[in-house]
């Protein structure tokens, strides 16, 4: 039985949750599957700096953690940046490989993507490695001779990943792996044909303030809206959005959430989304075709992938909160445009697939497994 090790890092939930996800469907498949928080695992110091760093610095001034994205992304900078923490993570971390002995590693984050990369180019072991470029645009930090194939979400992001000297036969645009359960999912869910509009209002870790402007500009749309709104773990965000809807008088259908399992059958209830573009979220709203419209996100990756959505037809960027009134009116009296923008993304949809993924992740196996007999 082949044993694969998927290292992540808990920067954000979409590393983890496309990491969990691939343990899952590899372990369906008989593979023996392990997924490793990699900076905890191997330095707490640099799991606080570089995970807890990012948390407090996207939630207190974002501006700075995009500046600091942008920095990275270039090739000599971000060169500096893997070649310190291989030197603080490279002990432990090839302690994890020589005594699990893998017959294939995967990567769901791009500083661990170029760490493995490089001790592997050190002559440190001989392991196939595939990548998951977990969002739409490439950062320099995921791009290392080493890595044996890049998994990612578009034809697009393919593109500009080779326009960075990455060779055509090692990226495959077999999407982003995405949580099990939403890929389970097969309930019927009955549209409300009673309201003009159904919309899903989230905000992830945008915080209160953004989610509340959001709702109040959705209030004073013309139409008729049904509006679910999901708040997450935050408590204190969903007292005030509740406190919002009572101050409301009816004038909309708003149901207010805080954290749910049942992401899928909202989205199936939902004609457009409004949200943050991660990555996770992004592909989940291609897989169900629907279109998004982008209030707020954070500078960095999230920038370039509502750039990447609005330039390939799916969403629909909104520069001030307080215009998202208007642009839901012009959608409710101009569904053709919702209509087009769910057709881009279900062209993009068919490219999905975890299973191809896992045939790749096998092949490299045998591959690897026949030069050691040679």
């Amino acid at each position: 039985m082949s044993k694969v090790l998927i290292f992540s890092a808990s920067t954000g939930g979409g590393h983890n949750i496309a990491a969990n996800s691939l343990r899952e469907h590899f372990e369906n498949m008989g593979y023996d599957a392990f997924t490793y928080d990699t900076f905890k695992e191997t330095n707490t110091l640099l799991d606080n700096v570089i995970a807890k760093g990012y948390e407090r610095i996207v939630s207190i001034t974002p501006r700075t953690y995009g500046r600091l994205y942008r920095a990275a992304n270039n090739e000599t900078i971000s060169h500096y940046v893997i070649a310190i923490i291989t030197d603080v993570i490279e002990k432990r971390l090839l302690k994890i490989i020589n005594e699990e002995k893998p017959d294939l590693i995967v990567a769901t984050h791009p500083l661990v993507t170029n760490v493995l990369g490089t001790l592997k180019g050190e002559g440190e072991f001989n392991t196939p490695i595939i990548s998951i470029v977990t969002d739409y645009m490439i950062h320099r930090a995921y791009i290392n001779d080493d890595i044996d194939a890049y998994i990612v979400g578009s034809e697009y992001t393919k593109e500009t990943m080779m326009r960075k000297g990455v060779r055509d036969s090692k990226i495959h645009s077999y999407g982003i792996p995405v949580r099990k359960s939403f890929l389970d999912y097969s309930g019927v869910v009955k549209k409300d044909y009673n309201v003009d509009l159904s919309v899903l209002l989230m905000g992830g870790s945008m915080g209160a303030s953004q989610l509340e402007k959001a709702l109040q500009s959705l209030i004073k749309t013309e139409h008729y809206l049904k509006i679910m709104v999901v708040c997450g773990n935050n408590h204190r965000m969903k007292k005030r959005i509740e406190k919002i809807v009572e101050e409301d008088n009816g004038s909309k259908k708003i149901e207010v959430y805080g954290f749910v399992e049942q992401i899928p059958e909202l989205m199936d209830k939902a004609d457009v989304i409004i949200t943050k573009p991660g990555g996770l979220t992004t592909t989940e709203a291609i897989i169900k075709n629907i279109p998004m419209i982008i209030p707020y996100y954070i500078p960095g990756q999230e920038e370039e992938n509502a750039d990447f959505l609005v330039e390939t037809g799916m969403a629909i960027k909104v520069n001030k909160i307080k215009e998202l009134s208007i642009v839901v009116d012009h959608l409710v009296r101009n569904k053709d445009i919702l209509d087009s923008m769910a057709s881009n993304m279900s062209e993009i949809a068919k490219e999905q697939s975890i299973e191809m993924i896992i045939k790749l992740g096998n092949e490299l196996i045998n591959l690897y497994k026949e030069k050691k007999l040679l």
